[in-house]
């Protein structure tokens, strides 16, 4: 063997070990990435913005893997977690979830019941009413009084707690309640489906209004405000206002 070749084999040597050099380092490099990732699990993140007191389903919430060492104690790892909860408070879509997050939907207390009524998009607080809202419920009625008929709005019940909001939903006013409808017919508008934690006596309010009121709508109460309306407020007649 010249010298010639013994410098290629020497090369080719040289060469081979700094490949085995590097391959080493990249598996180094390899093995302190997964020392410190670690293992994946899956966990959940919002998928959109949830408002207070929202109730959460699979489509409010995306699934991710995260490193199972990245992953505080205190995330939801299974949809069961959040089977019938609701938001503890206003939430941020691309946050992690957490048990803290959620709450149990609030139960019924002793001597109330929930009624349901349909109120229109129009009318009602849009957007703004979410379980555990304190809505005042007004309703405007037409009294005949002798040849004369006028009309008469009243607060049937005051800080009514909502237990549920359901899907916008198209109705058909067709009922002639609404001058307007008289004279319009049939003209398609949205409903919401409003639960209400009330009293025999408030739920029977409620009903009697849904039935005979031309229209039933609400006011959002501010959160901690339990000042009582008094009975001079309930009522509202244009002539008495003169």
């Amino acid at each position: 063997m010249n010298s010639r070749q013994r410098r290629g084999v020497i090369l080719l040597l040289l060469s081979v070990l700094c490949a085995l050099v590097a391959f080493g380092g990249v598996l180094s490099v390899i093995n302190d990435v997964e020392s410190k990732v670690g293992p994946e699990v899956t966990a959940y993140r919002l998928a959109k913005d949830v408002p207070a007191y929202q109730v959460l389903d699979e489509k409010a919430v995306e699934r991710i893997s995260i490193p199972e060492r990245w992953l505080s104690d205190t995330a939801l790892t299974d949809l069961d977690d959040i089977e019938g909860k609701i938001a503890a408070n206003r939430l941020r879509k691309g946050s992690l979830l957490q048990s803290g997050m959620v709450s149990e939907q609030p139960e019924l207390k002793p001597g109330e019941q929930e009624i349901a009524i349909m109120i229109d998009a129009a009318t009602g607080v849009a957007g703004k009413i979410s379980p555990q809202s304190r809505v005042n419920i007004y309703a405007t009625f037409r009294v005949e009084e002798g040849d004369e008929e006028r009309e008469v709005s009243r607060v049937i019940v005051d800080n009514a707690r909502v237990v549920d909001v359901g899907r916008l939903t198209p109705i058909s006013r067709s009922d002639g309640r609404d001058d307007r409808d008289r004279r319009r017919g049939d003209r398609e508008a949205e409903a919401v489906p409003i639960t209400f934690a009330l009293s025999t006596l408030d739920a029977q309010r409620v009903a009697f209004a849904e039935s005979f009121a031309v229209n039933v709508r609400l006011a959002l109460v501010a959160p901690g405000d339990t000042a009582e309306i008094s009975e001079q407020e309930r009522t509202y007649t244009l002539t008495g206002d003169k």
